[in-house]
């Protein structure tokens, strides 16, 4: 027998009364083109009143629509422990504080020991079951907040957001010099650099990037400086920060030495660059409307110890 999760429920009002049932999934419940096609494939899957129904049918007012998705698991991931950091759970979310240093899901060559490897186990451990399915990505060194959704409803809703443009994701970052002003935009496309793959590239060919920034703390080296994605390419920041004579503290891919670029003070970025052994960047915040309760929620990450570290170090002036 078929096991669900809780179901996602409405009750259908006065207004809507005379609705078909799949305008009330997609309007009041959005419920995609793509996963309303998955539901009428199970039993439960979509119900009125307890009945399951076509999805052509005619509602009325106090009619009680329900979604209700199959539990799902991550078959093709091992279970390990590994610790991580819970910044957030409900039943729709887990939400975690990512170490610098562990990859986010496994890929050609690291099967395991990575943060999904470390969820599923305990998700296993407390007798759940779920799908690992994290909602955007960050990079390996990157630090911070990542969420993790629980179903495909959850998945879609926050998906559907990110490309609306209308999640914070806010970050910091420990960067070389100090950027040309306190405050201001970067508005660079970019693309993948055709002589080396991995590498991104700011070109006019391009995709659409553009990055806020805001200068926190100036030492004698460096920078504290927020930022702000109001659009997500891959590497976007270090890209974006390179373009302006700032890179990383600690990026290998993108420092002044990888691109052939001058330094402002080669002694200085070199000590700085051995002082963390990764790209200074960590995810502060990310903000989004939660799927179920469709309440605006934000979540923090505090600085990461080794960051912290480069920062007083970079304040008292020893680097």
């Amino acid at each position: 027998m078929k096991d669900y999760y809780n179901p996602i429920a409405y009750q259908v009002t006065a207004a809507e009364e005379g609705w078909l049932l799949k305008t009330v999934l997609s309007r009041r419940l959005g419920v995609s083109r793509k996963l309303m096609s998955r539901l009428k494939l199970t039993e439960q899957g979509i119900t009125l009143n307890g009945e399951r129904v076509y999805i052509s049918h005619y509602v009325k007012e106090g009619d009680l629509v329900e979604v209700r998705l199959e539990r799902e698991t991550s078959e093709d991931i091992l279970p390990q422990p590994i610790a991580f950091d819970i910044l957030y759970e409900d039943e729709a979310l887990l939400i975690v504080n990512k170490a610098p240093g562990i990859i986010v899901h496994p890929t050609h060559g690291h099967y395991t020991d990575t943060l999904a490897n470390g969820v599923v186990y305990y998700w296993q451990e407390k007798g759940e079951q779920y799908r690992f399915r994290p909602v955007h990505r960050l990079d390996q060194e990157t630090s911070g907040v990542l969420a993790i959704a629980k179903n495909a409803y959850v998945h879609q809703h926050i998906s559907e957001q990110m490309i609306a443009g209308s999640v914070l994701k806010k970050y910091t970052a420990l960067v070389h010099g100090t950027p040309p002003a306190a405050e201001g935009r970067i508005d660079g496309p970019i693309d993948r650099d055709p002589l080396e793959p991995h590498r991104r590239i700011i070109t006019e060919s391009g995709y659409p990037a553009l990055t806020f920034y805001r200068v926190r703390e100036v030492f004698a080296a460096g920078s504290l400086v927020e930022l702000q994605l109001g659009s997500g390419r891959t590497h976007q920041i270090r890209v974006h920060m390179t373009s302006i004579g700032c890179p990383l503290i600690g990026d290998k891919m993108y420092s002044y030495e990888a691109l052939d670029l001058p330094a402002p003070d080669p002694e200085a970025a070199v000590r700085l660059n051995a002082a963390i052994g990764r790209q200074a960047l960590h995810a502060a915040q990310l903000g989004f409307v939660h799927p179920l309760s469709k309440e605006e929620v934000v979540f923090e990450a505090p600085l990461p110890a080794d960051m912290a570290e480069l920062r007083r170090e970079m304040a008292a002036n020893r680097l």
